[in-house]
């Protein structure tokens, strides 16, 4: 089954260029020059994944993608012409799997849609199982434990929400921001850096060598992902 894209862009040169291309890789694409548009095609076609341009006259990208977040699973990559470091931070917070900077070529935008396209399919197979198993660690939600090698590990259940958040998505990237909100409830909303304590405690506990994490990596200016790349 072919996987489906909506693209949502102001340019109609920009939306025909992208169509053309993705069409030819292998995906059913849809088009939208608009946020409303956009998100009434989202709830009648429900699309696998969203390509949404960050700069757009009446409702922006950051708008439909708080909105896109409230329909379920969807994948979601930012386009931008914005290159800070906090534009991409406050992207990723909203809700966003991914991001790309203009100039970009369609390649890459490719790459990009199929790496979150697998990502998620990984998270799917996971949320259907029992639970999540990867390089000897074992995560059941349903019991609320941790197994590595066999043996269980002792966590706090702050500290089992927030692996189990970052295990659930895996390759998925987290800003602090969002463990705040998605693992820890907003409890400690106005101190993002509690959640670097959580996450060495956590690493002391299930890592083999805390200083070299196989399980919860770093990803340096944007906060930690669970796994591979």
């Amino acid at each position: 089954m072919l996987h489906k894209l909506l693209l949502v862009d102001d340019e109609s040169k920009v939306l025909d260029f992208m169509q053309s291309f993705l069409s030819l890789e292998g995906f059913e694409v849809l088009t939208a020059q608009n946020g409303i548009d956009a998100l009434n095609l989202a709830k009648m076609k429900k699309p696998d994944l969203v390509i949404l341009d960050w700069m757009m006259p009446g409702m922006n990208g950051i708008e439909v993608c708080r909105e896109l977040r409230k329909m379920g699973p969807i994948g979601i990559i930012m386009v931008t012409a914005k290159s800070e470091e906090v534009d991409k931070i406050i992207g990723l917070e909203v809700g966003a799997d991914d991001y790309i900077t203009k100039p970009f070529s369609l390649r890459e935008l490719s790459a990009r849609i199929r790496s979150v396209l697998r990502r998620m399919d990984s998270s799917i197979a996971m949320n259907h199982s029992e639970t999540i198993e990867w390089k000897g660690l074992t995560i059941s939600e349903e019991k609320r434990k941790v197994l590595k090698k066999g043996i269980e590990v002792a966590l706090t259940p702050k500290e089992f929400k927030i692996l189990l958040t970052l295990a659930t998505r895996p390759g998925v990237v987290y800003s602090r921001l969002q463990l705040l909100r998605t693992a820890l409830d907003d409890e400690y909303m106005n101190d993002e850096r509690t959640i670097d304590a959580h996450i060495s405690h956590i690493r002391k506990k299930i890592e083999d060598d805390p200083s070299s994490p196989t399980y919860i990596q770093t990803v340096f200016g944007f906060g930690y992902r669970f796994g591979d790349e």
